[in-house]
This record gives C-alpha cells, structure tokens and sequence, in this order.
C-alpha cells in the first residue's frame, strides 16, 4: 500500500507537471512565432486536409474506400513541402504494391487467411527497402485494407489508386499553398547564441584564471561547458539542412515576410575549430589543474592566459552580424564599421597577450612543461581562426590605419556634440540673464 500510494503522489506530479508543461506551450503557441506555433499550425493543416479529403471523397464522391483519401492527406501534411512531395510518391509507390500483393494473393487463393500469409511478408519486405522511409509501412497496411475487404476487382483496385492520389493531391496541395512551412528560425537562433556562448565562456575561464587561479572545480566546469558547446556547432548543421531543405519546392516562399539570409556555410566550419580549441584549451587546463612539475603551469601564466582569452572572447562576442539587421543605409554602415574596429582591436589585444605568453615559454622550454606547451599552441590555434573570423590579420596596416581613422572621427563627434551641449547651455544661460 506504501509503494501504491508513492506510485499515486509521483503520478499526479508528474500530471501536475505535464499540465503545466502543455499550458505553456499553448501560451507560446498563440503568443508569439516559434516552435510551437508552427507544430500548431501543421497540425490544423492536416485535419484541414483531411476533411476536405473526406469531403471530396466520401461525401461528394461517395468513393467505396473513401477513408484512403483522408488518410493519405493526413501524412503528407509534412514539416517541409519538398518532404511532402517526396513522402507522397514513396506512399503511392508502396500503396499501389501493396494493393496488388494483396490482389493478386486474394485471386489466387480465394481465400482471405492464405492470401494474408503469402502476400503480408512480401509487402513487409517491400516496405522496408529503405528508398521508402516511414512511408514503407504502408504496404502491409494497404495489403490488409484489401484482404480485409475482401474486394479485388479491377474496378475496386483503380478506386483504391484513384482515393489515395486525392489525398496525396490535397495533402501537399494544403501544405504547399497554406502556410508553406519555412525553417529558418532555428539556424538565426543558433547562429546568434553560438558566439555569445563562445565569448561566455571565454570570460568565465579568463574571469576564473584572474580571481581564483587555476583550481580543479572551476578548470572541471570550463571543460564540461566546452563540450556543450561543440554540440552547439553539430546543432547549427542539422538547422542549416532543414531550413534549405524547406526552400526547395516551396511556392509560397516568396510570399511570406523575407529576414536576413544567414551567413554561409564555411561560418559553421569555421567555428566548429574555434570551438574544439576552445574545448582543447579547458580540457589542457582541467590536466593541468592540481598538477606538479611537467603538468603544472607555470605562476606567472594564468595572468596571461586570462588576459587572452578575455580579448579572444571580445572578439566572439563582436562576431554576431545578425545583431544590427535591422538597421538600414548609414546607420547599418556606422554599425559594422565600428564592430569590425572593435573586433580587431580586441584581436590586437589577444595576439599582444600571445605574444607574451610565447616568450614566457621560450624562456621555460628547458624545463620541458607539458601542458605550458599545449596551451600555447591551442591558443595560437584558436587566435588564427579568430582572425579569420576578424576579416584581417591584427598586424593589417590597412585595418590598423582604418582603425585610427575611425578612431579619430569618434573623438571629432564627441568633440562637436559636447561643444553643441556646452553651446545650448551658454545660450539658456544668456536668455536667462536677460530676463
């Protein structure tokens, strides 16, 4: 009885928490764009289809298997149009097959048990060649629509063919013109999130280095969020494919609200080796944590490294390009100069600290330190995708000059807006003196 009553309390939390769980999925589904919504809205879609599939079929038709067509439509409202396309030849494919096993078996046989032990195990070998995908169930399933039935005319097999051509025509009719479904969502969201985790994770460490030094817990926590971030990376890949996988054959692409096209692919490969030095970096300093002698960094190196990976996470955090989209004309041009004049100084910084950090190990290089020496060549790795993520090596006189410039205007504009504020204030003064 202990256990039952243990079993009922864990079941009506468990249902406390669903609930709770569905609630807000509902709130966000009709609050706002998002995953949910768009589950919300294919799943309408598909009942849509299959009603005006049932309506056309059972109602006005009065086909005899008028239920092929609604079912047909359900399953291929698809989370992409070209998905839907595909899904709808694969089930015809596997339908007609599968109707004529059955047929065939039935007219052979005449009777509805042998039929189903000849034709059920070939349908199901069929169905599961892999070129079917799910769609490869519907063999068996078609099969047994027929045996079950028990009517294998020529007449009975075309109706078959032609109810499920309806639905498979209202099915991606519904999905292609009714809100075609458009997956970019995703990759903007882990396009803009995997920098801003990269720069926080880089200040962690470098914030860790600089207050606490180099301690087994905090270097254990690094490494473990360095993996999380790698996954990030195989994450972006999968959103990358669906969302292209959702313009292909979509009609109505060009009729929704368009956003800023993501940036090309080679970004993904690009930071997916900025983020395994990353996690090279802290798995060193995990090794490295609690060591002696060829494990152990030196003292004066935290420092250093800290500094380092600081302006290296400076540099990630500018990299979001996604951030002033909607910006237009002189306002975006003022934006993306002064962020590319941020990031190369920050890149300046993180190559001024490498620099030091090299020579502090030529000087130590006769004591042979392990880990000393993995840090500096991760860090050297990890600075040279950083700079092509920069745009310019942090030695570029052109930037470099770039950069005075832009510097130089900044301190004109401050120059000019305090002479106008101290301009309006001498004015307000001399008004007030005449009164």
């Amino acid at each position: 009885m202990r256990d039952l009553s243990q079993a009922v309390v864990q079941w009506k939390q468990w249902a406390v928490w669903e609930g709770a769980a569905v609630g807000r999925s509902a709130r966000r589904a009709l609050s706002g764009p998002g995953p949910e919504r768009d589950t919300a809205v294919q799943a309408l879609k598909a009942a849509a289809a299959a009603l005006i599939a049932w309506a056309l079929a059972g109602w006005w038709w009065k086909a005899p298997m008028a239920m092929l067509a609604p079912w047909t439509a359900i399953f291929l409202v698809q989370s992409t149009v070209y998905r839907s396309l595909k899904s709808a030849l694969q089930q015809f494919v596997v339908v007609v097959m599968g109707t004529l096993l059955a047929a065939g078996a039935g007219v052979l046989t005449g009777n509805s048990m042998l039929a189903m032990i000849i034709a059920l195990p070939v349908a199901m070998l069929f169905g599961s060649y892999a070129r079917f995908g799910a769609q490869g169930l519907n063999a068996p399933t078609a099969a047994l629509f027929v045996l079950v039935y028990g009517t294998y005319s020529g007449f009975d097999i075309l109706h078959r063919f032609l109810e499920t051509l309806l639905g498979a025509a209202i099915g991606l009719a519904v999905n292609a013109l009714v809100l075609p479904p458009v997956h970019s969502r995703s990759v903007r969201h882990l396009r803009t999130h995997l920098p801003a985790e990269s720069a926080a994770l880089l200040h962690a460490v470098a914030d860790g280095l600089g207050e606490d030094g180099l301690t087994q817990d905090a270097a254990q926590t690094w490494h473990d969020r360095a993996w999380r971030l790698t996954d990030r990376v195989t994450e972006l890949r999968t959103a990358r494919s669906w969302s292209d996988e959702s313009f292909r054959l979509n009609p109505g692409r060009k009729l929704r609200r368009s956003t800023p096209l993501p940036p090309a692919a080679d970004w993904d490969f690009t930071w997916d080796r900025i983020t395994h030095h990353i996690e090279a970096i802290t798995r060193t300093l995990a090794e490295a944590a609690g060591g002696s002698g060829r494990s152990a960094l030196p003292d004066t190196a935290p420092p250093v490294v800290a500094e380092l990976l600081r302006a290296a996470g400076d540099v990630c955090e500018l990299d979001d390009t996604l951030e002033d989209s909607d910006l237009e004309g002189a306002e975006a041009d003022e934006a993306t100069r002064r962020r590319n004049s941020d990031r190369r100084a920050a890149l300046r910084r993180a190559y001024a600290a490498q620099s030091e950090l090299g020579s502090m190990f030529r000087a130590r290089s006769d004591e042979n330190l392990d880990h000393f020496a993995a840090v500096t060549a991760d860090t050297i790795r990890l600075l040279s995708d950083l700079s092509s993520v920069a745009g310019r090596e942090p030695d570029d006189e052109a930037a470099r000059k770039e950069d005075e410039q832009a510097e130089q205007a900044a301190v004109e504009q401050e120059a000019a807006e305090q002479e106008a504020v101290e301009q309006e204030a001498a004015g307000q003064d001399a008004q007030e003196r005449d009164h």
